[in-house]
């Protein structure tokens, strides 16, 4: 089978403009000599063919197999610190060079992180995306002609290689734990992008262990926050001041619990023994908080080093069938309930 990833040239462009090669170089030059009217023509169908403008000079193209780009969306995110920690620890066998961006959440920042790695011809990039990436961000994704892993988020319609946590059976595993090991009936879930993939896979999870229970699901103790120390502390702030205020809360991540957590203490609550707190992702300072925190393990170091193994193998390999790799979740049981 052939490799279908050639990469878009200048000619291919001027091609489907109907100019010449020489025309369709100027206006990626910005020359001024060239008609608004061609000008905008030509730039349609660079947008439509996935064109990259290649800005380094010929002589980097024979180091791009060994230079990958890497996007993720938060360095100060410790599930991402983890991450990392995989990704370096495989690709470090194959001596790669890596180009780390980060986008704070932002599809503005991810869009021009792919167009400056693209141009600086990367020879594959491990992406984590935003949470708002929408249906345009994945035809952007699927037309980029080279290697590329997708991480943590998936995304519908995608067709590049996947590789993330079961997050619908680990919220599913908190909540049961909390309903039936702990005998909780009100369990608040907060934290977290509720547009996001990976908050409306937990909410399903969420939803499965309530509607088995045959209990009520009260929209009241249901929050939303960035996914943040920050975040959980005005969630939890919210939700319990609600009516009817819950016996348990369920935390999109551990940032978020730890937030959480400051959050119950400012209002007198004992956490692990006034009310019980689940976490998710189990980042290592899960287990040193007091109280140390019950959570899902996502492990995160794990997936990064698979992401980072599929990425080579699609590097070397380009016609490999498409992988999606869902990882196991694990409840980890400490003293915050």
């Amino acid at each position: 089978m052939k490799n279908t990833q050639r990469r878009v040239t200048l000619k291919d462009v001027a091609d489907h403009a109907g100019v010449s090669r020489a025309t369709a170089s100027l206006i990626v030059r910005n020359s001024p000599k060239v008609a608004e009217k061609t000008r905008k023509k030509v730039l349609k169908s660079m947008e439509e063919l996935g064109y990259v403008y290649d800005r380094v000079a010929a002589n980097l193209r024979s180091q791009s197999s060994k230079t990958i780009g890497i996007i993720i969306t938060d360095i100060g995110n410790t599930f991402f610190s983890q991450f990392l920690r995989g990704v370096h620890k495989e690709l470090e066998k194959y001596n790669y060079t890596i180009i780390l961006g980060t986008t704070f959440d932002s599809l503005t920042e991810q869009n021009r992180l792919l167009s400056t790695m693209l141009e600086n011809r990367v020879g594959g990039i491990l992406l984590c995306p935003v949470s708002s990436s929408s249906e345009e961000t994945v035809k952007k994704i699927n037309q980029l002609q080279l290697p590329i892993v997708v991480s943590v988020r998936e995304l519908a319609n995608l067709k590049s290689d996947y590789v993330g946590l079961d997050y619908r059976q680990g919220a599913y595993m908190a909540v049961k734990y909390l309903i039936e090991k702990k005998q909780h009936k009100r369990i608040a879930f907060i934290g977290g992008v509720t547009n996001s993939s990976t908050w409306e896979e937990r909410m399903d999870g969420y939803k499965k262990a309530y509607e088995e229970a045959n209990l009520h699901l009260d929209q009241a103790i249901i929050m939303g926050s960035s996914p943040t120390r920050e975040g959980g502390l005005e969630a939890v702030e919210k939700v319990m001041q609600a009516a009817n205020p819950p016996e348990a809360i369920f935390c999109f991540s551990d940032l978020v619990a730890f937030g959480a957590i400051i959050g119950l203490r400012k209002m007198g609550y004992t956490p692990g023994k006034d009310i019980d707190i689940v976490g998710f992702d189990n980042i290592p300072e899960a287990l040193i908080t007091f109280p140390s925190l019950t959570t899902i393990s996502s492990f995160a170091q794990t997936t990064g080093t698979t992401a980072a193994r599929l990425l080579h193998e699609r590097m070397n390999e380009p016609t490999l069938d498409r992988q999606r790799v869902i990882i196991d979740p694990k409840l980890i049981q400490r003293e915050s309930s």
